[in-house]
C-alpha cells in the first residue's frame, strides 16, 4: 500500500542513505522492526523436542544447522540468523503459548517453519493479527496457500496435502485401474486433505474408495480401524498418518493376514525408520513396492550421492548439528525451507521488515535450491500462495526408496 508521508529533514536523510533495499522493503521507518539490528535476525518457532513426535523435530535441527552455515559466512546483508525454537511437545495449546512468548518476549522478526498442522492454524489468527510473518508454515494444509488473501502473513512450504493426495489418486487411476482403496486418516485438517485430494485425483476414474477410517491423534493405537478396512475387501491401502500410527498400520494388516498394495504420504515415508521398523526385521512384506511422493533429494538414496547438494548437506549438518543422524530426511526439509528463507530475506531489503518479508515471499521464484529434486520450482505470486506444486512419486525397494517416473505437476485449488 503506498502512502502520502510528510519526512522532517534527518529522517529523509536516513531513508536515502539506507538506499533502495530500504524501499523495496516497503517501509520508510527510521527503526527497525522487532528481530532485527544491526547484526541479527532473530526469528522464532515450535517443535516437539520432546513427547511421542520428537522425531518430526529433526526438520527444526536441520534448518537451525543451515542458519548457521550462513551466519558464518557473513549472514545477510551483515546479519547473522539466531533461531529461537521452543518445545511445544506437539501439543496445539502449548503452541499458541509459547508462540506469544516468542513475540511479546523475545521480540522475534517472524515465525518460521514451526510444525504441525492444527498447531499452525491454532496462532494463524493471533500472528495475522499483529503483521508477524508465519513463513513456511510445516504443513501442507491447503487453507495456507488458498487463504493467502486473507491471511498474508502465513505460508506454507511443501506441497499442500490436497495436492499430494491428488497425485496419488492419479497414479492408482493410471495403474491399478478397478482398484478398491481403504484409507486410513488422521482426524485433522491434515488427514481430511489428503483423503480430499485423492478422492479428487480418482474422478473419473474405475477405482474406488470403499471404505475410509479416521483415527484421533491422541489414540493409542489404530488396530480396529484397520480390522473394519481389512473387512471393505480392498485391495489397495492408503495410509495417510504419522509416526507410530503408520507403523501400526503395517503391523495390525500383516497381522491380520491383509496383504494390499500400499500408498503412504510423504510425512510417513521421509521419517528416517519407519519403512524399517513396520518392516518387522523383514518378515513384513507389506512394506515392499510402497508408493509415496517426494520433492527432496533423500540422503538415503544412492542416486544423490555424489550431488552437490547432498553432499552440502552432509558438511553443513556434520558441522553445525553434530551427532544428528544424516540419513534422516526431516534435515533436509529443514535446510531447504532455510534455505528458502535465506532468499527471501535478501529480497526484503538491506533493513528487512515484517511487511517486506510477506511481499517477498510472495513473489518468489527459486528455481535452484540444492537440497531439493532439481526441476522442481518454489514460486509464488499475487494469486499463488503455494510454494511447491510438484513432486516425484518414489517405491519402496528392500532397504531404501528409490524414485521414479517423471514430475507430477497438481493442477487444482
Amino acid at each position: 500500500m503506498i502512502r502520502k508521508l510528510t519526512l522532517a529533514l534527518p529522517a529523509l536523510v536516513l531513508v536515502l542513505a539506507l538506499g533502495t533495499g530500504a524501499a523495496i522493503a516497503g517501509s520508510t521507518r527510521t527503526q527497525a522492526d522487532p528481530g532485527v539490528s544491526e547484526r541479527e535476525i532473530v526469528i522464532g518457532a515450535t517443535t516437539p523436542l520432546s513427547g511421542p513426535f520428537s522425531s518430526v523435530s529433526s526438520v527444526t535441527v536441520g534448518a537451525n544447522a543451515y542458519f548457521k552455515y550462513v551466519s558464518a559466512r557473513g549472514g545477510v546483508g551483515g546479519r547473522k540468523i539466531t533461531f529461537k525454537y521452543l518445545d511445544d511437545q506437539y501439543d496445539p495449546a502449548k503452541t499458541v503459548q509459547l508462540t506469544r512468548q516468542l513475540v511479546e518476549q523475545d521480540k522475534v522478526f517472524a515465525i518460521f517453519n514451526s510444525i504441525g498442522t492444527e498447531h499452525n492454524l491454532a496462532v494463524r489468527d493471533y500472528l495475522n493479527a499483529n503483521k508477524v510473518p508465519q513463513v513456511f508454515a510445516a504443513s501442507g494444509s491447503t487453507t495456507l496457500g488458498r487463504d493467502g488473501s486473507k491471511y498474508p502473513s502465513a505460508i506454507g512450504f511443501q506441497p499442500s496435502y490436497q495436492a499430494e493426495g491428488w497425485v496419488y489418486g492419479k497414479y492408482l487411476a493410471r495403474t491399478r485401474p478397478g482398484a478398491r482403496v481403504a484409507v486410513l486418516f488422521q482426524n485433522d485438517d491434515y488427514g481430511k486433505d489428503l483423503l480430499n485430494g485423492l478422492k479428487r485425483g480418482l474422478q473419473r476414474s474405475k477405482v474406488k474408495v470403499v471404505a475410509a477410517e479416521p483415527y484421533e491423534p491422541t489414540a493409542v493405537d489404530v488396530q480396529a480401524q484397520v480390522a473394519k478396512l481389512r473387512g471393505a475387501g480392498a485391495d489397495t491401502f492408503a495410509v495417510f498418518a504419522v509416526g507410530k500410527f503408520a507403523i501400526q498400520a503395517y503391523v495390525f494388516a500383516n497381522r491380520l493376514g491383509w496383504k494390499p498394495k500400499l500408498v503412504i504420504n510423504n510425512i510417513v515415508s521421509s521419517a528416517s525408520n519407519v519403512m524399517t521398523i513396520a518392516g518387522e526385521g523383514g518378515t513384513n512384506k507389506l512394506v515392499d513396492a510402497t508408493v509415496s511422493g517426494v520433492f527432496l533429494k533423500d540422503p538415503t538414496d544412492p542416486k544423490w550421492q555424489s550431488d552437490a547438494g547432498i553432499k552440502l548437506y552432509q558438511q553443513i549438518l556434520k558441522r553445525y548439528a553434530p551427532g544428528a543422524n544424516a540419513a534422516d530426511p526431516y534435515h533436509v526439509y529443514g535446510m531447504a525451507a532455510a534455505f528458502t528463507l535465506v532468499e527471501a530475506l535478501k529480497k526484503a531489503g538491506r533493513t528487512p521488515t515484517r511487511a517486506g518479508l510477506v511481499k517477498a515471499v510472495a513473489a518468489l521464484n527459486v528455481t535452484k535450491n540444492p537440497f531439493m529434486i532439481p526441476g522442481i520450482l518454489i514460486k509464488t505470486g499475487p494469486n499463488d500462495h503455494f510454494p511447491i506444486e510438484q513432486m516425484l512419486l518414489q517405491r519402496w525397494q528392500k532397504t531404501s526408496w528409490k524414485s521414479f517416473g517423471g514430475l507430477w505437476g497438481y493442477r487444482g485449488a
